[in-house]
């Protein structure tokens, strides 16, 4: 078994900006895997907001990772290297994917079954508007053109938020869901629930600090829209003390920390009726189309890191019409872009 890793810079086509930060690129850690002539990939896209960084996961990696020698027990392969982590969770979902990808490539078979998921169920994805500069906007929309669902980043204040969506109402009337990114207060959060319901709006995400649970569970009780935990939803043992107070949970394999506690955030959510969204980082297409292959198991998709960035080093995962078209070849179904060989 050989293990390799590389950095890479992935740039945003345009900046990426949400209510605490703006970004106009990530610097992620590719994961490979390799026995047999077949090569496993993973990545590691960490979020500071979480108190990651790839200068953290490059301190582990070079220190040495120790790879068990029997893919063929996923479960125990993939349990000794989290062990080596340092629960660094993004990397823990780095060497998930790299395992699994290489486990199904080795036993013949696409990622999605080895989840019991139908292909045929992918939903749709939401493609993101994020916060910046007003004049892109009418560019924004038009990127967004083959996508039928709308993810737009508020949270900055009333007057902008506002705005934000009435320019976007005179260009479209898709489906619209919001995400404040903790920016809101009580107050803001209750009077633009009522105001988003009148424009199409299918749901909010994170209105408020995840440290805020007293504010979130008042606007469970007043809003028309469903509320989903993003910040508030890391792992599974988040699940238990949120269920009343969000109508349903946001999974990112960089939060949570793995495809496996992906599955059984999806398990707990639907032991408590809560609706499920599988999100993401801004990503390539190696993250994207893992998280994707599980995307049949939730209600919505949110997997569009890979289309907000202009120099994808892979390909795996497409979108038709909005829908998540899945890979069918064994693994995760991941191809190197012709440009970029060198990479693995």
């Amino acid at each position: 078994m050989d293990f390799h890793f590389e950095t890479y810079r992935i740039e945003c086509t345009h900046p990426f900006g949400i209510s605490r930060s703006s970004h106009s690129h990530y610097d992620i850690v590719f994961i490979y895997l390799e026995f047999d002539g077949l090569v496993g990939r993973g990545e590691a896209a960490p979020s500071n907001r979480y108190s990651e960084s790839t200068e953290r996961i490059l301190s582990v990696l070079d220190n040495g990772i120790v790879v068990p020698d029997n893919i063929y027990d996923i479960d125990s392969f993939c349990t000794k290297l989290f062990d080596q982590c340092e629960n660094i969770k993004a990397l823990e979902a780095a060497f998930s994917m790299a395992a699994l990808d290489l486990w199904c490539q080795i036993n013949k078979k696409p990622l999605y079954k080895y989840f019991n998921a139908d292909p045929d169920q992918a939903p749709q994805t939401s493609f993101t508007i994020s916060i910046g500069d007003m004049d892109l906007l009418p560019q924004k929309i038009k990127e967004a053109d083959p996508y039928n669902i709308l993810k737009v980043k508020l949270g900055t204040d009333l007057i902008k938020d506002k705005s934000i969506i009435e320019h976007i109402r005179r260009e479209t009337d898709k489906t619209i869901r919001i995400d404040a990114n903790e920016g809101w207060d009580l107050e803001t959060g209750i009077s633009m629930s009522y105001w988003l319901a009148d424009n199409n709006v299918e749901f909010i995400e994170q209105p408020f600090k995840s440290s805020n649970l007293s504010d979130t569970a008042k606007l469970k009780n007043k809003s028309p829209l469903p509320i989903i935990a993003d910040e508030n939803s890391v792992n599974a043992s988040d699940i238990p003390r949120i269920e009343n107070v969000f109508d349903g949970i946001n999974i990112k394999l960089m939060k949570c920390g793995s495809l496996f506690e992906a599955v059984k955030m999806v398990n707990m959510a639907r032991e408590r009726g809560m609706k499920i969204m599988l999100g993401c980082m801004i990503e390539s297409s190696v993250a994207i189309t893992a998280a994707a292959h599980l995307s049949p198991l939730v209600d919505y998709a949110d997997l569009d890191g890979n289309l907000l960035i202009n120099n994808d080093p892979y390909a795996g995962v497409t979108v038709q019409n909005g829908k998540l078209i899945l890979p069918q070849e064994n693994g995760c179904g991941i191809q190197l872009n012709d440009a970029n060989k060198k990479l693995r």
